[in-house]
Order: structure tokens, then C-alpha cells, then sequence
């Protein structure tokens, strides 16, 4: 008897500590989404290498994401392809989910080309990313939320 309280405490608690960490870096606006699978419209899923991510701090918003799809205008810079780019002007809203999770959507103001990035967290620190922007067609990734490090130059 004594061995099933301890084999369910050991997959519990490790959750619950999961949940709670993921709870603070949310609440605190203070962490990272590591984007592992890219999930574009009419298109097959692409599995990621390490290094892309978005950050959120309570001044700014930095993504560093791959893009794939249709896009409706070229960009100015050819070499700032995918989703990149740094927002210190946006709106930040979070709502809590009936399962303990987060449905959150970032506004910037002072990117001509995302209009929107909705982020939906699991109490668990799962999360998919979805981009929406005025010049190509939505994406969305799968990923995990860490703590936050120090933001890309």
C-alpha cells in the first residue's frame, strides 16, 4: 500500500512542482516559448532545430521564429526572414483556462506586420504559438514555455 502512495506522490508532485513553476513565469511575464515543431497552413508539420523561440518580459517581446508559408508582400529585408522581431509597444493579455492553463494574446503596436501572436499554455508548461500577420498567412508552433534568458541583440 505504502509503495502506490509513493509511485503516485512520484508522478504527481513533479507535475504539480511543473505547474506551479509555469505559473510564476506567466504571472511574473517573465519567460520563454521554445519553439519545437512549426505548423504552417496547408502544409506539412516541420520539426525544428534548437534556437527558436519568442521571449516575453514586461518591457518587450522579442521573436525569433521560422517561417513557412505564403507570403503576400516580399520583405524589405531579404535577410530578416521568418517571424523576427523585437516589440516594446503591445498589449498583453492573459486568461486563465477551466484546466489551469493560460490563453494569452500579445498585441504589438509598433510592428507593421504581426497584428497578433496568441499563445495557449498548459498548466504543464506545454504551448502552441500562433502568428497572425498582415502580409502572409497564419502559422502556428508547438513548444514548451522555460524561464527566460537574456533577450537576442
Amino acid at each position: 500500500m505504502q509503495m502506490k502512495i509513493l509511485l503516485i506522490l512520484s508522478c504527481v508532485l513533479p507535475m504539480a512542482l511543473h505547474a506551479q513553476k509555469t505559473a510564476v513565469l506567466i504571472n511574473a511575464q517573465d519567460y520563454r516559448f521554445v519553439a519545437q515543431t512549426a505548423i504552417p497552413m496547408g502544409g506539412p508539420t516541420k520539426h525544428l532545430s534548437s534556437g527558436y523561440d519568442f521571449t516575453v518580459s514586461k518591457d518587450s517581446v522579442v521573436a525569433y521564429l521560422p517561417y513557412y508559408g505564403r507570403a503576400y508582400t516580399a520583405p524589405i529585408d531579404p535577410t530578416k526572414g521568418g517571424v523576427q522581431f523585437i516589440s516594446t509597444q503591445f498589449d498583453y493579455k492573459v486568461d486563465s483556462t477551466k484546466k489551469g492553463g493560460w490563453e494569452i494574446t500579445i498585441k504589438p503596436k509598433d510592428n507593421r506586420d504581426v497584428n497578433q501572436i496568441n499563445l495557449s499554455v498548459s498548466s504543464a508548461g506545454y504551448a502552441s504559438l500562433r502568428v497572425t500577420s498582415v502580409n502572409r498567412q497564419a502559422i502556428s508552433y508547438s513548444g514548451e514555455i522555460v524561464k527566460r534568458r537574456k533577450a537576442r541583440p
